[in-house]
């Protein structure tokens, strides 16, 4: 099984993908722009070759580069699990007549504007929304569809570039702060919990769920410095609130024909108990979602994905065993970090449901926290009990502060 596997050494976590393959017996040849000898020492053992190319967001050159590289050498599977270079993968798979999903399938997990549109004609619930090139047209959105909107890029990740707006005046600030973004979409905002639904899928049918809830929302978590983020994995899939989600997931990867790999999928739960679309990507969610999946169900997901795209299968555990919450903490002030107060105190309340403590420490620089959802680091508990897994989280939230100056 030659597997070639793009950007295998950034973002950090594909790394552990690129193990993931090479445990399940593929020759993985790594193509990225990171210089041969600064790849991480970690990745190194578990990559068959590797091709630097100058700029792996250049698709035509890369195409080029790597069809001449492996000229004579047969592949079997070409796989992106980074945002955006899926489309790339799909053009390379294209090009050299490997299987995978196509370029066009792959189009609709990345243009938000065209996966809500193949969404909505399989008769699921989307929020109204419209593509947008201009200011004008973004007015014109927000008219039809009346305040509040969410504005954001048409191929973006995570909340970077999204704003809640809810009148024209904070329209015109949202519209200055992006226009570097050619293309983006406006669409109606939704009141309510916001949920994910990930899964690895076999030819489209996921051979393991996960539901994971914000706290808060992540719009509202990326516009105000002192939150901490919370996110947490439910053990429980089976209460009755989740199930129209778990539902809505399963109709939209039949919706956008999915095939083998990761998904990840994000969904609101009204008041009213009603399941809303959100958008969904063909790859894994980040901010270490998956480690939380893993530490869901005592699997190693890394491994299992590269089972299930290279040889069809799955090996892992399937049971929910805990929920796991992830909480993201940001420093008061600017510089380094100086100081942490309350940590060892809330280790000591919350032990042994503490299985990860990776804040920055003294002395390392702060963070962007509006460019990375990972902040200036994070704590991770996990219960069998939901309420005991929230309030340990809570108490990281409110009680540990990192300073910086």
């Amino acid at each position: 099984m030659r597997v070639v596997f793009l950007s295998p050494s950034y973002p950090p976590e594909m790394q552990q993908y690129t193990r993931g393959l090479a445990e399940v017996g593929a020759q993985v040849f790594g193509v990225g722009d990171t210089p041969r000898e600064a790849l991480p020492r970690d990745v190194r053992p578990h990559l068959h070759d590797y091709l630097q190319v100058p700029r792996i967001m250049d698709e035509d050159d890369v195409i080029e580069r790597v069809s001449a590289w492996l000229r004579g050498r047969e592949i079997d599977r070409v796989l992106a699990n980074w945002e955006p270079l899926v489309v790339l993968a799909a053009r390379m798979r294209e090009r050299w007549g490997v299987p995978g999903m196509s370029v066009d399938t792959v189009r609709a997990f990345r243009d938000k504007q065209l996966m809500k549109e193949r969404v909505a004609a399989a008769g699921l619930r989307v929020p109204r929304a419209f593509r947008i090139r201009t200011a004008s047209e973004a007015r014109e959105a927000a008219e039809r569809i009346g305040f509040p909107v969410v504005i954001k890029p048409i191929s973006g990740a995570g909340s970077a570039d999204t704003y809640r707006v809810a009148s024209s005046a904070e329209l015109e600030s949202a519209l200055a702060k992006m226009d570097h973004v050619v293309e983006a979409s406006v669409e109606e905002y939704v009141e309510g919990e916001e949920h994910t639904y990930d899964t690895v899928c076999i030819g489209g049918a996921p051979v393991y769920e996960n539901v994971a809830r914000y706290l808060p929302k992540p719009l509202e978590a990326r516009t105000h410095e002192w939150i901490s983020p919370v996110i947490v994995t439910v053990r429980d899939l089976g209460q009755r609130k989740l199930q129209p989600g778990v539902a809505l997931g399963r109709d939209v990867l039949r919706a956008l024909g999915m095939g083998d790999g990761f998904t990840h999928m994000e969904w609101f739960l009204t008041p009213k108990g009603e399941a809303v679309f959100g958008e969904i990507g063909c790859r894994p969610g980040g901010a270490h979602l998956v480690d939380q999946m893993n530490y869901t169900s005592d699997v190693d997901l890394f491994r299992e994905w590269a089972r299930a795209v290279c040889w069809h299968a799955f090996e892992g555990r399937t049971e929910r065993k805990f929920n796991v919450a992830i909480v993201f903490k940001r420093a008061k002030g600017q510089g380094r970090i100086t100081r942490i107060e309350g940590l060892e105190a809330w280790k000591r309340a919350c032990a042994p449901y503490v299985v990860e403590d990776a804040l920055l420490r003294p002395g390392t620089p702060r963070r962007n926290w509006k460019q990375t959802l990972l902040s200036d680091g994070h704590v991770v508990v996990r219960h069998p009990d939901w309420d005991e897994t929230v309030r340990m989280a809570t108490l990281a939230a409110t009680d540990i502060t990192m300073y910086a100056e």
